[in-house]
């Protein structure tokens, strides 16, 4: 191989790094009085929040995003035990000195210095109003008759950001504990069969919560269109579909 080539060829790959770099992930900005509340799209259940300076991640996993290179926590939230949602090594990437995690009870012991909440709880968590919300299945079941999501291990999350009450639903069906939800902003419903809902639950979970913007989220191969169709016309709810298969 001639010397010519190999100085391409390491062009070329230096090029390809910086692309790498510079690649960003799909944002959402809403303005609050407490500053911009920005949502980074990250993939599947994971996802992060910024405001004021805080960075909020949600499940992640590194599976789906390259932790080291992201912003490091203030507040880490997992929903359950599941692989797909709680990956201790991610965690670690994003740890630093004060970063404070919540954890449903499924995931107690699983993680260092982690804070156990459960379905209900109300906590007040780096400045943030987190309350857990029941997150589990009523239909949906294993060969043996057990529910892929039992009530009481898995939790949703309401944390109030700036002025945006955000609602990250979790692994759940539509449960009658969402009727208590009240001035929901901004949804993360799951839609993904047999584990989660379908298009028909999720835009039932979305009727009684009533979210200004509903994004469905851990949908896989689901058909987010069917869910846009369903809920097309309903006033007072905006479907946004972003990269979370």
């Amino acid at each position: 191989m001639n010397k010519s080539l190999l100085v391409l060829m390491a062009v070329i790959a230096c090029f390809g790094l910086v692309g790498m770099a510079l690649q960003k992930l799909e944002e959402d900005i809403f303005p609050t009085p407490g500053g911009e509340l920005k949502i980074f799209f990250v993939g599947h259940g994971s996802l992060f929040l910024t405001i004021g300076g805080k960075v909020v991640h949600v499940d992640p996993v590194g599976a789906e995003g390259d932790y080291a290179r992201l912003p490091k926590a203030d507040l880490i939230l997992v929903t359950h035990e599941h692989y797909d949602h709680l990956d201790p090594e991610a965690i670690k990437d994003l740890r630093k000195a004060g970063t404070q995690v919540v954890v449903s009870p499924a995931c107690a012991g699983k993680l260092k210095d982690a804070v156990v909440m459960k379905n209900g709880e109300r906590q007040t968590v780096q400045g943030f109003d987190i309350e857990a919300v029941p997150a589990y299945n009523l239909v949906h079941k294993r060969p043996d008759g057990n529910p892929f999501h039992p009530k009481g291990q898995g939790n949703g999350y309401v944390i109030i950001m700036g002025s945006k009450r955000v609602y990250i639903a979790g692994d759940t069906e539509p449960v009658p504990e969402m009727a208590a939800l009240k001035d929901i902003d901004i949804a993360f419903l799951p839609m993904n069969l047999p584990y989660t809902m379908s298009p028909e639950m999720t835009a039932e979970a979305a009727r009684t919560i009533r979210p200004k913007i509903l994004y469905p989220y851990h949908f896989g191969d689901t058909d987010t269109g069917r869910l846009a169709k369903l809920l097309k016309g309903e006033p007072g709810i905006e479907v946004r579909v972003r990269p979370m298969s």
